[in-house]
């Protein structure tokens, strides 16, 4: 992802603590969900499908904790310019964590009891975002294999934007919950694709930025020196490397 150079060091590290924030609250209740299993918590009608096959979960908390709070550092332009390493490294581990969380995620939708307020609507959202999440991580990989790296940033962006959707969506539940009460049916799914939506929009806009003339980087057109910046996966060698 390409943002605007920081005037000082700690402004470079914004963008990964507001990501980090975002995330705060679903990792919480993820972790507060893995003590309820193990704990030994008490088998309500809300938790009953985790109890009956807690494996999904478990790798789904996991994976999805991972992907959101590491993958917040690869938006670090200190990380990505001097330490290719760390973003070669972080993005080996990203990848098959975010698959993960997608496919987790997908899974529980399809096989795990409807939750209260779900609907035939809410489940289509899920599949049809999981889905997405899990098309952008493969086609950035299929990008970085052909050294591509633009592309492979941009898909990977929006990976992660719809990763973080659980936190947007605690934002656009708020008003309602305050205004009206605990959103069900209708109501609820779509301020659940709010979440997501509005996670998209905002990766597209940061996408189109990197686009503009004077911005956007292509493989073999990057000025010396200077690495492609990319939210998970790989930074460009220089030339010379090669």
């Amino acid at each position: 992802m390409t943002l605007p150079q920081a005037s000082s060091p700690g402004r470079g590290w914004l963008v990964p603590a507001g990501l980090v924030a975002l995330s705060a609250v679903p990792v919480l209740a993820g972790v507060a969900r893995l003590a309820e299993l193990g704990g030994g918590a008490d088998i309500t009608p809300k938790n009953a499908r985790f109890f009956a096959d807690p494996a999904p979960v478990v790798v789904h908390v996991v994976t999805v904790t991972l992907y959101s709070l590491l993958g917040s550092f690869q938006f670090v332009p200190r990380l990505r310019r001097h330490g290719s390493r760390w973003h070669r490294t972080a993005g080996r581990l990203l990848i098959p964590a975010g698959l993960a969380a997608a496919l987790s995620g997908l899974w529980m939708t399809l096989f795990y009891a409807r939750p209260p307020g779900d609907g035939d609507l809410l489940t289509g959202f899920r599949l049809v975002f999981g889905s997405a999440m899990v098309g952008c991580i493969l086609l950035g990989v299929a990008a970085i294999r052909r050294r591509d790296f633009s592309r492979h940033g941009e898909w990977m962006i929006r990976g992660y934007a719809i990763a973080l959707g659980a936190g947007t969506q605690l934002l656009t539940h708020l008003p309602w919950l305050l205004l009206v009460g605990p959103p069900g049916g209708f109501p609820r799914a779509m301020l659940m694709a709010a979440g997501w939506i509005i996670n998209l929009a905002v990766a597209e806009y940061v996408i189109r930025r990197r686009r503009l003339p004077g911005l956007r980087l292509t493989p073999g057109h990057e000025p010396a020196g200077t690495p492609v910046e990319t939210a998970v996966g790989t930074t460009r060698e220089p030339e010379q490397a090669r």
